[in-house]
């Protein structure tokens, strides 16, 4: 192997190195944590195409840097696109699956998610949660971990949880850059009509006009309009 070899595949890996981050950070991932299975699986393709072009002689620094723009390219141009259209997102990336509601742990989500009571437990003591009877609302994140909504008073519940009347309510938003989120209406037991009614009582008749609307059982509606642009 000579020495323009041992260049090449330094030169290739540098770049390759520097081409990585600054796709990182254009594509917005400032931890690990916050990749997503699309994330993931994306990250899996363009190390493989790294791979194969940094000891491959045939292919030059030139293809390296072509392949490597190509891709930032068509990843942040799916953002992009993505974030325009919310309900894309929740198919391409996942939505979040509720674990635990009202203190009442779903074991069919759990199944679903294929989560068992230790790995429950773990998640939850990462969140500094040692007892089921603290959790009012889990959420099992798309990125694998759990958000914890806590009861204001774990002390008072005991016996059967199913029989427990929590005090806290989990915020969900039913209306995300315009879009109304038929899955949180659906989890919600709501319609489409129930959102237009609340709307409509703040004053509001379109829908498309709100950048993101959050509902409450304990304290309703909660709400912000798209910013107006002048012409």
């Amino acid at each position: 192997m000579d020495s323009n070899l041992y260049v090449s595949i330094g030169v290739k890996l540098t770049v390759a190195l520097i081409g990585l981050l600054i796709m990182t950070r254009l594509l917005g991932k400032k931890e690990i944590s916050q990749l997503t299975a699309f994330d993931f699986v994306s990250s899996l393709m363009l190390s493989e195409l790294v791979g194969n072009t940094i000891y491959d002689n045939e292919i030059h620094l030139s293809h390296l840097l072509f392949a490597l723009i190509i891709w930032t390219i068509l990843a942040l141009g799916l953002e992009k696109f993505i974030a325009r259209f919310p309900r894309l997102s929740r198919y391409a990336a996942g939505t979040p699956d509720l674990i635990i509601r009202n203190g009442v742990v779903d074991f069919k989500a759990m199944k679903r998610n294929n989560l068992d009571f230790a790995q429950l437990g773990m998640l939850l003591r990462e969140n500094n949660v040692f007892s089921l009877r603290e959790v009012a609302y889990a959420l099992f994140e798309t990125n694998g971990s759990i958000s914890v909504l806590r009861q204001k008073d774990p002390e008072m519940f005991s016996g059967n949880a199913k029989d427990q009347q929590g005090s806290v309510s989990l915020p969900a938003y039913i209306i995300e850059n315009g879009s109304i989120n038929e899955d949180t209406l659906k989890r919600l037991g709501r319609d489409r009509t129930w959102v237009e009614q609340l709307l409509q009582l703040s004053g509001i008749t379109h829908h498309e006009r709100v950048l993101f609307a959050e509902w409450s059982d304990a304290s309703g509606l909660y709400y912000q309009l798209k910013e107006v642009r002048n012409e």
